[in-house]
Formats: structure tokens, sequence, C-alpha cells
């Protein structure tokens, strides 16, 4: 039967792992191909990236309020209610997105300025934020679109999806900020601009592969989605609420430790953005493991079986530990060449090997956050996660202060402040997963 729930959840996973790898080794390029242009263009990914998606993350997380509802009314076999919520996300998922495009449009130097950029990098910051914020217009029938298809358990085409995106910023990325083929050499505009229209392109293929597949069950008819009342939305929007201010005070404390790192150096942020790029490619895999676990665990509440709530979580956490393992082998191993991808200064190369360790030991604590926060979300609880990342934000700024201004720390300050942030919700949260299985388990089961 593990077979079986280990199975369920690779379906869903494997390509969004896939997916999202691709999607941020294109990233990874993309910032080689910057640093390896000017190191200051590294301090302005870093600052740039940070509270950009600090604001993207908002919606991805107001969308999984309906991912959650819709997998528990698969599991009670709803089809009406599948198909209320469906619709109306897709109907009324964008109405945040084009706020934030007017926000991003209009008080970026604003929001810059709070950040404490420096003069040097704040032009870098804003070309980059202008050719990058039409990225908005579609983000909310983009992440409707993939709720689709993972409430449907019919990710496949995701992995297509990545490389198509993935390939076309790279491309575009090699053409417009070296300048070849006779284009200017753009520098960061070029780099911000390749990435938007790689946006796009992906953007148009999933909503291809959604007009076009025959078999998503969680896919509602257009003339519903036309009609689609905006209460159901808002009844998912409350529960993805929590998720959402889960998710912005995560970024929050991310912006003050970017704060934080700029007032250490103005290379301070860059350093962060190269030896996180490295944690980030991880986190995505073990992402996408969490998103499995967030659907079959709320199809596992949808139907009353505890059995496979408890075994795609544990699962789940095996899996996201092992690929922690790995990264931690590879990156003690080869931490020079890692590192070296993304900077010519030697300086900075020879000196973050601490770093990248230090960050691949915080993906022990991060995939539990991640696994057993899913399992927590698909039982329908979101305000528990909510509550432990308020703690854990006031207690990694608070942490990051003492270390970098109390006792001289300097980076590595901020670096242990989020391993012992990550590790003490990941225990908390854990404690809260017991509980849960616990008072099921007192519950007569349905399978």
């Amino acid at each position: 039967m593990k077979q079986n729930y280990l199975k369920k959840l690779l379906i869903i996973a494997v390509p969004l792992m896939l997916s999202d790898a691709i999607s941020q080794l294109q990233m990874i390029i993309d910032r080689v191909f910057l640093g390896r242009m000017d190191d200051l263009y590294m301090s302005a990914i870093g600052n740039v990236t940070s509270p950009m998606w600090t604001t993207m993350s908002c919606c991805y997380s107001l969308a999984m309020g309906a991912s959650i509802l819709i997998s528990q009314n698969v599991g009670a076999d709803n089809r009406k209610k599948v198909e209320t919520y469906a619709s109306s996300l897709i109907k009324w998922n964008s109405l945040l997105p084009i706020l934030l495009f007017l926000f991003w449009t209009f008080f970026a130097r604003q929001l810059f300025e709070i950040m404490g950029v420096s003069e040097n990098v704040m032009p870098y910051c804003l070309t980059y934020t202008r050719y990058y914020t039409p990225v908005f217009l579609i983000l909310g029938l983009e992440c409707a679109f993939t709720n689709i298809l993972q409430t449907s358990n019919y990710t496949k085409p995701m992995v297509y999806f990545g490389i198509i995106r993935a390939g076309t910023n790279i491309l575009l990325d090699w053409i417009l900020i070296f300048g070849h083929f006779g284009f200017p050499r753009l520098g960061i505009k070029g780099a911000a601009i390749a990435t938007t229209i790689a946006e796009y392109v992906g953007f148009l293929f999933t909503l291809a592969v959604v007009l076009k597949t025959q078999h998503l069950d969680t896919m509602p008819p257009f003339r519903s989605i036309l009609s689609a009342p905006f209460r159901p939305f808002f009844e998912s929007v409350k529960l993805g609420t929590n998720a959402a201010l889960e998710d912005f005070g995560w970024n929050f404390g991310n912006l003050v430790l970017i704060r934080i790192l700029n007032t250490i150096d103005e290379k301070a942020a860059g350093i962060y953005a190269i030896v996180f790029s490295v944690e980030v490619l991880v986190v995505v895999m073990i992402g996408a493991i969490g998103r499995g676990t967030m659907t079959l665990s709320g199809e596992a509440k949808g139907s009353g079986d505890l059995k496979q709530y408890k075994s795609i979580c544990k699962i789940a956490y095996l899996l996201s530990a092992g690929i922690a393992v790995v990264t931690l082998i590879v990156c003690a191993l080869f931490p020079q060449q890692i590192l070296g991808m993304f900077t010519k200064d030697t300086a900075i190369i020879t000196g973050c090997g601490i770093y990248l360790l230090l960050v691949c030991l915080n993906l022990f604590g991060k995939s539990g956050n991640i696994i057993i926060g899913n399992s927590i979300r698909g039982s329908g609880n979101t305000i528990w996660m909510l509550g432990t990342q308020l703690f854990g934000t006031v207690l990694v700024i608070a942490a990051a202060a003492f270390l970098v201004y109390g006792i001289h720390l300097g980076i590595i300050g901020v670096f242990i402040s989020v391993i012992v942030d990550e590790g003490t919700r990941a225990l908390i949260n854990l404690w809260k997963l017991r509980r849960i299985m616990r008072d099921w388990n007192k519950l007569p089961q349905t399978a």
C-alpha cells in the first residue's frame, strides 16, 4: 500500500519538481550571466527578487485556498462544489495581480529606498523592475490553471512548460544581456526583458494545454466560468489568506534580512543571493513534493482516509530529506566550483564556502516546514502555519539583529539566524501534526 501512496505522490510531484527545477535553473543561469558581467548586478537581483517574490507569493498563496477546497471536494466526490470553486478561481483570481502591477509600476523606488538600496545599485533595481512588472498581468490566470492541473493529478504538462519557458529565457538572456546577433548589449535590462517574454510564452503554452486537454477532472465548463459568482472565490480567499499572510511573514523577514545585509556591505545582498540561489534550486524540488503532499492530504481529509494522510506525509519527508543529504554532499565536495559559476571575484568564491554549507544544513529544517506545513494545510488548517510563521519572522529578525549588531558576526550571523528559525518552527509544526493525527484517530474512519 505504501508503494501506491508513493506512486500517487510522485505522479503529482515529479512533473512539478522537474518544471520548477528547470525554471530555477533558468534563473540561476540568468544570475550567472549577470554576475560574471558585474557584481553589482547580483546585488540588484538580490534586492529586487526578494520583495517582488513577496508580492507574487501572496497571489500563489491566495489561490492555495481554492486548491485545498477543490482537493477536499474531489476526495468527497462532490463534483458540483469542485466546479463551483474552480470556476470562481479562474474568473476572479486576477484582481490582486493587477493591483500589484500598478504598485510596482508607480512605487518601486520608494520601496527600494526603505530597503536601504545604495545609489550605485538603485538604477539597476529600477531598470529590472520596470521591464519585469508586466508578468503580474498574467499571474492570476497562471496560478488558476496550475491549480487546475495539480488538483486534476495531471501535472505532466508542467515539465514541458518549464522546458519551453526556460529555453526561451536562456536563449534571450544570452542574446540580450551580451548583445549577440546584432542586438545591443543590454545587461540587466536585457535579463528582465528576456524573463518577461519567456513568462508570456510559458503562459500561452499552459493556456493551450488547459483548453485542449479533455480529461482534466477539475476544469469547469466555460459557461460556468462566465457565470461564476464572487462568493466561492471569497471563501477560498479566506482560507488562502492565512497562507498568503504566512508567505508574507516569511518574505517580510527575508526583506529585513536584506536590509540588514545592506548595512554590512553593498555586496552582502549579492553574496546572500548567490548562496541562496543554490538553496532555492533544491527548495523548489522539495516544494513540488510539498504541493503534492497538500493535494493528496486534502483528498485524504475529504474521504476520511487517515492512513493515506499519515503515509503521504512520512514518504514526502523521507524524499525531501534524501534530496537535502545529496545537496549537502555535493556542496561539501565542490563549493568553489559552484560559487565560481556566479562570480569571478576570488575573495567571494573562497570566503563563501561556509555559507553554502550552512544553507545546506538549513534544508533539513526547511524540508520539515514545507512537508509538514502542507500536510497541516491539506487538513484545512491554515491558521496554524500563519501563527508559527509570525513567530518565526520575529525570531529570525531578532536573532539576525543580535548576531550582526550585538556580537558582530557579519553575514554569517544572518545565515545562523535562518537555521535557528527553520529548525525551531519545524519542531513546533511537527508537534501540531502529531496532534492532528491523534485527534483524527479518535474519530470513526471511513477508509
